[in-house]
């Protein structure tokens, strides 16, 4: 997937079947499922692929614990389906995780355990293992740093865990390997309208050169997530919510926090909330929280509330305690919830369940839904475009459509961090040797190395310090202090390979230094 190829085939194209704004979880699948049924597809994202929410989840796939409890079987069982999809079209990236509940009451540990036995039941032949009763030796036993003091007894059930951004690259690769036309840094800044004020297309500047573009197109699917509302603004005459943004933040500390594999679940904090403390690269991943923010912005920043909820809730449950001190990176993230039609509803009691809305000028929208079904969102848009008449009928195909990486050819093990590119593993390796400067580590305390970074580059559409150190090879989610030293190294590599001059590494550096302060602690961000 090279960035020049994909915007020669743009120039090269005269009009679309599929025209997607957004390069989400949502718009990369659409991209998946409007090429892979032989529609002439192209997606336009305005800054990197995932730069959003898509890349700032919990890292799970899983169908809804909380869901399950609400009584949204409908969501449960859709979501526990394509989880079970997910492992078999992406298995270099998904995998089986268990997590474990403790309880610090007796029926506690019978209550969850009937619940999840209901959970594994609508989970079907697609089922990652069945849920057990524990016992308090048992919990200690799988959670060796779970907090003892009262605890009565567990539960283990089994989800599914990923790595969000990386996927996105893959289904960004899969879109194109089908014939679809992906470009990231091209914004959408019109939709073009006919005399009787149906969209036909829309007008779309390539951010890098300027070049400004007038696509024409019988579908056009809004898939912009929590900016769904500024591309609805050139949509209608009358303003009106269509979403409205949840923020969720997580902190990541080092894995002697939780050490093991398995995750740990708190299916009720003291407020209601359902807490996760998740193994990822090595990592802990904890989280999350639900606040109703009032205003979207692609780099969102954990309130100081936030902050000390995760860390208070994570002490209580944690026999070695996080504190301010260990946390090495926080990222806060923005859920598009489709907009209720109560005002003043809480977030905690809005389906995540996806809505596709028809315009009257014909564009179509996506709200809501989650990581784990972006799938089936996808099949249900473009089987609505051909539903309203704006595409043939063509069956869709990606029920078992492998995505890039699937199956690699060479296996290794998860310990070995470059599990992620799949099937792409021997051509890392061979880039790797080709010269010896790209065998060099990235950062000294971490296993990335500069073939990562220089692939990154080349093949999955890589511009910025940010793209490579925060969605392609994970380093600012990880560590962020680790991430603002690997910069410089990164910004001469890029600029290597793309042309750029020393202002251009300068300017970047600076840039990059002021998205990772977000990720820092307020008493760590002088840097």
């Amino acid at each position: 997937m090279i960035r020049s190829e994909q915007l020669s085939q743009l120039q090269n194209t005269q009009e679309w079947d599929v025209i997607i704004i957004g390069g989400g979880a949502s718009g990369l699948g659409t991209a998946i499922d409007a090429a892979s049924r032989g529609y002439k597809t192209i997606l336009l994202e305005a800054v990197d692929f995932a730069k959003g929410t898509s890349s700032r989840s919990t890292k799970l796939v899983h169908g809804g614990v909380r869901y399950l409890e609400q009584g949204d079987i409908h969501l449960v069982r859709e979501a526990l389906k394509e989880r079970g999809l997910m492992i078999q079209n992406a298995n270099h990236l998904v995998k089986n995780q268990s997590f474990v509940i403790p309880n610090y009451h007796w029926f506690g540990g019978y209550f969850y355990t009937f619940g999840l036995k209901i959970y594994d039941l609508l989970s079907g032949r697609l089922s990652l293992g069945s849920s057990k009763y524990l016992s308090k030796k048992k919990t200690i036993e799988l959670l060796p740093n779970v907090e003892e003091n009262g605890l009565k007894n567990g539960v283990i059930y089994h989800d599914g865990q990923f790595d969000d951004s990386r996927l996105a690259v893959n289904m960004a690769q899969t879109a194109a390997e089908n014939g679809a036309c992906i470009l990231n840094y091209v914004k959408v800044v019109n939709l073009l309208k006919d005399n009787s004020n149906q969209v036909i297309g829309v007008q779309a500047q390539d951010l890098e050169s300027g070049i400004k573009y007038e696509l024409q197109g019988s579908a056009i699917i809004n898939a912009t997530g929590v900016f769904t509302n500024a591309i609805m603004k050139l949509n209608d005459n009358i303003y009106k919510k269509y979403i409205v943004p949840s923020q969720g933040i997580h902190l990541v500390f080092d894995k002697s926090f939780l050490p093991g594999g398995n995750a740990l679940m708190i299916p009720k904090t003291k407020d209601g909330r359902v807490l996760f403390a998740v193994p990822w690269h090595n990592h802990i991943v904890v989280g999350t929280t639900d606040t109703l923010i009032k205003k979207q912005s692609l780099e969102p920043i954990a309130l100081e509330s936030e902050i000390e909820f995760v860390l208070d809730t994570a002490q209580r449950f944690l026999a070695k305690k996080p504190t301010r001190a260990d946390v090495l990176s926080v990222f806060a993230g923005l859920r598009p919830l489709a907009a209720p039609k109560e005002e003043g509803k809480s977030t905690k009691e809005v389906s995540r369940s996806h809505k596709i809305i028809v315009s009257e000028t014909g564009l179509i929208t996506i709200t809501g839904g989650k990581w784990t079904t972006y799938r089936k969102i996808a099949e249900d848009l473009i089987d609505k475009a051909i539903k309203t008449g704006k595409l043939t009928k063509k069956e869709c195909v990606t029920e078992h459509l492998s995505i890039h990486g699937n199956k690699p050819t060479t296996s290794l093990a998860r310990e070995n961090h470059l599990y992620i590119y799949g099937s792409d593993i021997p051509k890392i390796l061979e880039l790797q040797q080709s010269k010896p400067e790209l065998k060099e580590k990235l950062h000294p305390d971490y296993e990335f190395t500069m073939a990562e970074v220089v692939w990154a580059i080349r093949y999955e559409m890589a511009r910025t310090i940010d793209d490579i150190l925060a969605r392609r090879v994970r380093l600012l989610f990880l560590d962020a202090k680790a991430a603002i030293e690997a910069a410089e190294k990164t910004a001469e590599t890029i600029a290597k390979e793309l042309g750029h001059d020393e202002a251009w590494i300068t300017t970047e550096i600076a840039n990059f230094k002021q998205i990772a302060k977000g990720f820092l602690l307020s008493e760590f961000q002088k840097i």
